[in-house]
């Protein structure tokens, strides 16, 4: 746990939850030192990626930190370069372009395709096997740190606490499937070419803008059935996935291995809905049955290598709660985290 600045009770508004998400711990900056090279984020334009960029310039300023994406958002390149981040547009479909990007050290990699697959499965498949299979081949000498995601296994039993490393991947769904060929596209190059990486299985990260904990409290707070089928979840505040992401590079193994990224605890759908309607004033309704099974695994290796997340589920409850009751932005996409079926 990190022992830098003490949590504030509340989170004032958007530049402070962007400070609050970017800011490195002290294991952090320790970490990157012993971290040789430069780092750049392939896919620096989603929901994670600015933040995580951020950080990692703030933890360690004498390093060339180079964001790269499509920058389709208007003012995000601005914004990043305000920072100190250098940006590169680059469609990473394009194996000349991806050719041209500059190899450095460290590589995170964030691109991928989640929602809409259903609509498209042609371009999920593409951007999250396709373009991999790219980067894997041009980035051969560098450190790759992947994002994946935990919808890679299959169902576990909540009562077991969730699957670990060692449970191969069993996908539902097209994206699901298309994950588990990412994996496979960079392992293929890993053992090709002896790159060192890690594959980072994340659960759900907590921006007050987005996340599992926002959908319920909205629920809560709009009087809405709350889906109950998918009783539990693992919930991580972003900042503690941003550190944990980055402290990786010390890590990383030849070939490439799987890693969870998520809380501690798996938390119980019922017991969140009733945390905010305590705060809201409202008797949450559920919608189903508890099923024995869901997306859920358990993240021991990574506590053993980072310890426990800095922001408790408590404090997570506490922010997200006072976030929607002033109605303060969101951005308006439910992650889907209570579908069974695999079809985002």
């Amino acid at each position: 746990m990190s022992t830098s600045a003490a949590l504030p009770d509340r989170i004032e508004n958007e530049e402070h939850l962007e400070d609050l998400m970017s800011e490195p711990t002290p294991e952090l900056v320790e970490d990157l030192k012993q971290v040789d090279g430069d780092i750049m984020v392939l896919g620096v334009g989603g929901k994670v990626g600015p933040t995580l960029a951020r950080m990692a310039k703030r933890a360690a300023p004498g390093k060339r930190v180079i964001g790269v994406a499509r920058f389709s958002e208007a003012g995000l390149a601005e914004q990043l370069e305000s920072w100190g981040i250098e940006t590169i547009r680059c469609d990473l479909l394009d194996p000349d372009a991806v050719a041209k990007l500059p190899k450095l050290r460290n590589i995170v990699y964030m691109a991928g395709k989640k929602f809409g697959t259903n609509d498209d499965p042609s371009f999920a498949w593409a951007m999250n096997t396709y373009v991999p299979a790219i980067v894997a081949r041009e980035f051969r000498e560098s450190r790759l740190v992947v994002f994946s995601t935990l919808c890679v296994y299959p169902f576990a039993p909540v009562v077991q606490h969730g699957w670990d490393e060692s449970v191969e991947p069993g996908p539902l769904g097209d994206y699901a499937n298309s994950c588990v060929g990412r994996e496979r596209a960079f392992a293929y190059g890993s053992r090709q070419w002896g790159t060192p990486g890690r594959l980072m299985r994340l659960n759900y990260s907590i921006d007050m803008r987005y996340g599992v904990l926002i959908d319920i409290a909205n629920w809560v707070m709009q009087e809405q059935p709350i889906p109950i089928a998918t009783g539990h979840a693992s919930v991580i505040w972003q900042g503690d996935c941003n550190v944990q992401m980055l402290r990786t590079f010390r890590h990383c193994t030849t070939p490439t291995s799987p890693l969870n990224i998520g809380g501690p605890e798996l938390a119980s759908v019922r017991l969140l809905a009733h945390e905010f309607g305590k705060r809201f004033g409202k008797a949450p309704r559920f919608d189903g049955v508890e099923q024995p099974d869901a997306w859920v695994n358990n993240t021991l290796q990574a506590q053993r290598l980072f310890g426990y997340p800095r922001v408790p589920l408590g404090r997570l409850i506490d922010w997200v709660a006072d976030w929607v009751q002033r109605g303060m932005p969101q951005i308006n996409k439910p992650t889907r985290y209570e579908v069974r079926a695999g079809r985002f």
